[in-house]
C-alpha cells in the first residue's frame, strides 16, 4: 500500500470518528419528551448544572437590592446587589454587569496579571479595600489556580447584562465597609452583610 493511499484512509477514519463524536454531542443536548418539567412527583423538573446566562458555578445576585454602581468606558455598567460575610471564612460580592455601550463587550482587563489563569476573560483582578485597616484582599483561588469569581466574561452584546460574583477572604468581623474595585472601573464603597 502506498503511502498516499494510507494517509488518504487515516484522513477517512479522522472525519468519520468526528462525525460519530459530532452526532453524540448533538444527540446529548437534545431536550424533548423526557418530561423534565413535570411536577407530579414522579420525575422531578430537571435543572440545568449551569445557570443560563451565568457560567459554571455563577450565582445568581438579587437583583432587587442594588449597594453600589460603577460606571466604565464605552456603557459598561456594574450593579452590585450584595456582599455577604459568610462562616466559612470568606466574602461573596455578587452583581450585574450590563452594556450600555454600541459594541461588544469582553471583560480582558478585568482579570489578574497572574499567567497561570486558564479564563482570560474573567474578573479575577477584582479587589476589595479595607481603607480603615490598609488591606487589600484579592479573589480567592481553588486548588487549580483558577479564580472564585466569574469567568468566561466575553462577548456581551450592546443591551446585554449578565450576573457576576467573587469571593474573598473575610476581613476582620469589626471591618463592615469595604470598596470594591474592579481595573478599568471607579471604586464603590459597600457594606457587608451577614
Amino acid at each position: 500500500m502506498s503511502i498516499r493511499r494510507t494517509t488518504k484512509a487515516a484522513r477517512g477514519a479522522v472525519a468519520m470518528a468526528s462525525a460519530v463524536g459530532l452526532a453524540l454531542v448533538v444527540a446529548g443536548c437534545g431536550g424533548g419528551g423526557d418530561g423534565g418539567g413535570r411536577t407530579d412527583g414522579k420525575n422531578p423538573p430537571s435543572r440545568s448544572a449551569t445557570p443560563k446566562d451565568g457560567g459554571p458555578g455563577t450565582p445568581a445576585a438579587d437583583s432587587s437590592k442594588v449597594i453600589g454602581e460603577m460606571k466604565g468606558p464605552d456603557g459598561v455598567v456594574v450593579t452590585l446587589n450584595s456582599v455577604v460575610r459568610d462562616s466559612g471564612g470568606f466574602v461573596t460580592v455578587s452583581g450585574t454587569v450590563a452594556n450600555h455601550g454600541t459594541r461588544a463587550f469582553n471583560a480582558i482587563d478585568w482579570r489578574s496579571n497572574e499567567t497561570e489563569l486558564r479564563s482570560r476573560s474573567s474578573i479575577s483582578g477584582a479587589t476589595l479595600v479595607d481603607k480603615a485597616g490598609k488591606k487589600r484582599y484579592l479573589v480567592l483561588r481553588d486548588t487549580n489556580g483558577e479564580c472564585l469569581c466569574t469567568t468566561g466574561l466575553s462577548g456581551l452584546m450592546p443591551g446585554a447584562s449578565r450576573p457576576i460574583f467573587a469571593q474573598f477572604p473575610a476581613p476582620p468581623t469589626k471591618v463592615t465597609e469595604v470598596d470594591f474595585q474592579l481595573p478599568t472601573m471607579p471604586p464603590a464603597s459597600v457594606q457587608i452583610t451577614d
